[in-house]
């Protein structure tokens, strides 16, 4: 029989180091030994929106909130499959890829980049990821 972590159950690990989410949703969800985490934006563990700050400092914000929710899960950046970000605009491309790779280091999962247009709150950057245990 399959651990608890291999379920086909889906499962809800708490996210210490993340702010309570913003809708009806968690941050993180456990499945049959992949772990999805919802697209993070660039908000501090206490809640407060990144708005007005430079592109830089959102994408690290979102960066070090994905990571919070893997290790939650028992995963890391290390066991990365697929990474989704999107961006509000493709000029922030090349700064999102050089601190994506020196923050991924040797991780390469495959990866999109969406050029959306205005994001929820005017911010500028959003990751969503799967990985497995």
């Amino acid at each position: 029989m399959a651990g608890e972590n291999h379920s086909l159950e889906p499962h809800h690990p708490s996210t210490p180091g993340l702010a309570t989410p913003g809708g009806h949703y968690s941050h993180v969800t456990v499945a049959n030994g992949f772990v999805f985490v919802s697209g993070q934006l660039p908000i501090t563990a206490a809640g407060t929106r990144l708005t007005d700050r430079p592109f830089a400092e959102q994408a690290q914000q979102v960066l070090d909130n994905v990571e919070h929710a893997l290790l939650s899960a028992g995963s890391g950046i290390d066991r990365l499959v697929q990474v989704r970000v999107y961006v509000d605009d493709i000029v922030n491309w090349p700064e999102f890829n050089s601190l994506y790779s020196r923050w991924a280091g040797s991780a390469c999962p495959s990866r999109a980049v969406v050029p959306t247009g205005p994001l929820h709150f005017g911010l500028k950057v959003e990751v969503e990821v799967v990985a497995v245990l």
